[in-house]
């Protein structure tokens, strides 16, 4: 009888063992704990499989170092499997208002730069086109959109005369000549009524309405206030002191400043 009792237990005992040491009870009972990355770097492909499920320890697993500036892109393909993108930072230069400013961006395209960067793209406009592709070392011009750049510009349009500080509209080329008050009639009495005198000048009222303010570097403040039969288009006359004033002055281009 003790006999028969210990076979019996040895018999349960190995057929316990028998069913935890098998090859195919293992597989069963044990889930594959693995996950299959997929990573994308430097023009390269690295394929890993590890039970690790941080990203940043399955780069480090595989050797791959993330610089200053770098990111990575995530794509869950399945249960298992995820593809890592490895996105480098690249030197840039963005140009805006005059001043140069270095980065170091990861981004695909202008538009995600200068959003990275906290510009409002309704705000300005790129020359170098949002849609394009960053690269290395290349340089993103950056300009205000039309109508800030036309209030900077109203805001920017001053200019110093004789009598202190002069905001104007806009800058003419003309061709000018010199006149003195006694041409024409000899009255000294100009187009619009006022008196011929030094700073009173002749225009085309089409292109310069009478009584419209003037600066004249060289010559000073001024008022159109005269016409004149040759006085045609983008022409200026302007009224001299004396005969020697006139003639050394002659004909020549000038810039013709109207002022607000």
């Amino acid at each position: 009888m003790k006999i028969a009792i210990g076979s019996g237990l040895l018999a349960g005992a190995l057929f316990v063992t028998t069913g935890f040491t098998g090859a195919g009870q293992t597989n069963a009972s044990i889930p594959d704990k693995t996950h299959n990355f997929t990573i994308n770097v430097d023009g390269r492909t690295i394929q890993k499989k590890t039970v690790q499920t941080d990203p940043s320890n399955v780069l480090t697993k595989s050797g791959v170092v993330l610089w200053q500036g770098d990111d990575y892109e995530l794509q869950h393909i399945d249960d298992k499997h995820t593809e890592i993108t490895i996105r480098r930072a690249v030197p840039v230069t963005i140009a805006y208002d005059g001043k140069r400013k270095e980065i170091l961006t990861n981004k695909t395209t202008v538009r995600e730069a200068l959003l990275e960067q906290g510009y409002q793209l309704d705000a300005i406009e790129s020359p170098t086109g949002l849609d394009t592709a960053v690269t290395r070392n290349m340089t993103i011009d950056v300009e205000d959109n039309a109508a800030i750049r036309a209030e900077k510009e109203r805001a920017r349009r001053i200019i110093e005369t004789s009598r202190g500080t002069e905001r104007y509209s806009a800058v003419l080329t003309m061709e000018a000549s010199a006149y003195l008050p006694s041409d024409g009639g000899g009255a000294g009495i100009t187009a619009s009524g006022m008196v011929a005198r030094y700073g009173v000048v002749a225009v085309d009222p089409s292109v310069i309405p009478l009584g419209t303010r003037l600066y004249i570097p060289g010559y000073g403040v001024a008022i159109a206030a005269d016409t004149g039969g040759a006085i045609r288009g983008n022409m200026i006359d302007l009224c001299m002191e004396d005969y020697g004033s006139a003639m050394a002055f002659g004909r020549r281009n000038i810039q013709v400043y109207v002022l607000d």
